[in-house]
């Protein structure tokens, strides 16, 4: 009877540690197939455009400082500030202040046809054939001078299109084009100057402007693009990780240009697959995903 209640007591102990360990083999199993969250875009076609990036500063197409021809003292302005003038209009006029001389006031022209931008002077001041008077510039169009670097000499061309933006238009690119190429390096910083003419309708690009300038290099249209978040690795080892149903997947790529946040796609994917951008520091080859897009 004692021997047959011990024995009783050892299948009791025996199904106990059976359950248990199914229990967390069963725990165990369970976390090993939890799904990891993560967030998707799906891989679209856009265009995409090859581009270098300039700062540089808006000047009128042409511009002049106004010098005076001969010394005396200003007793009239006929043009102020903003004023358009053709060339040879009087913007003021001078007294030449010669004792014994009895003359005519003499007109300080504009040399150019234009906006005047600045006058320096007021009535009573004394000036000489060295004193700036004004600043005047035709603004009908824009332009802008940048330094380009010798390597990238054989991708710029006469007409080549630009983008240009101010911060005074917050949102929108003016339309300009490579007007000059110079052919001549400078040998200390090993770039050449060019010059972008823009269209100034309205003449809302004004002289002195910083502008960011964009010089497009070639247009690729209808290409795979994808952000940049979900680009792991760099140069020739660059993957992803797809969503393939419920797993993830990882697939070396090859990509092309940037521009902005996006990546084209040369290789390895093609549209409409869904690609990761959050979550994937936690995946491996295989593993078992919940997809957001």
């Amino acid at each position: 009877m004692k021997r047959t209640a011990i024995k009783f007591f050892g299948l009791l102990l025996m199904a106990a540690v059976i359950s248990g360990c199914g229990k967390e083999t069963g725990r165990m199993d369970k976390g090993k197939d939890e799904a990891i969250p993560v967030k998707v875009m799906k891989v679209r076609l856009e265009n995409l455009d090859k581009t270098l990036e300039y700062v540089g500063n808006i000047k009128g197409r042409d511009e002049a400082i106004v010098y005076p021809k001969i010394s005396g003292k200003i007793v009239e302005k006929v043009k102020g500030e903003g004023s358009y003038v053709m060339k040879g209009d009087a913007i003021a006029y001078i007294d030449r202040d010669e004792v014994g001389l009895k003359s005519e006031k003499a007109p300080v022209e504009s040399p150019l046809t234009g906006t005047i931008g600045r006058i320096y002077v007021d009535i009573g001041s004394s000036v000489t054939p060295q004193t700036q008077v004004a600043f005047v510039a035709d603004m009908d169009k824009a332009e802008t001078d940048l330094n380009i670097p010798e390597k990238y000499l054989p991708m710029i061309f006469i007409d080549q299109e630009a983008e240009i933006s101010v911060d005074s238009c917050p949102g929108e690119k003016f339309n300009g084009k490579v007007s000059m190429i110079s052919p001549m390096i400078d040998l200390q910083t090993r770039t050449a100057p060019i010059e972008i003419t823009i269209d100034n309708e309205g003449h809302r690009l004004q002289s002195g402007m910083f502008a960011k300038v964009k010089l497009i290099l070639a247009k690729n249209k209808d290409v795979p693009i994808i952000l940049k978040e979900a680009v792991m690795g760099k140069g020739a080892d660059t993957y992803v990780y797809v969503v393939q149903g419920a797993t993830a997947a990882l697939k070396k790529i090859a990509l092309g240009i940037r521009q902005g946040p996006y990546y084209e796609v040369r290789g390895g994917l093609k549209g409409g697959e869904s690609v990761v951008i959050m979550g994937q520091q936690k995946l491996r080859d295989g593993a078992p995903v919940k997809a957001e897009e």
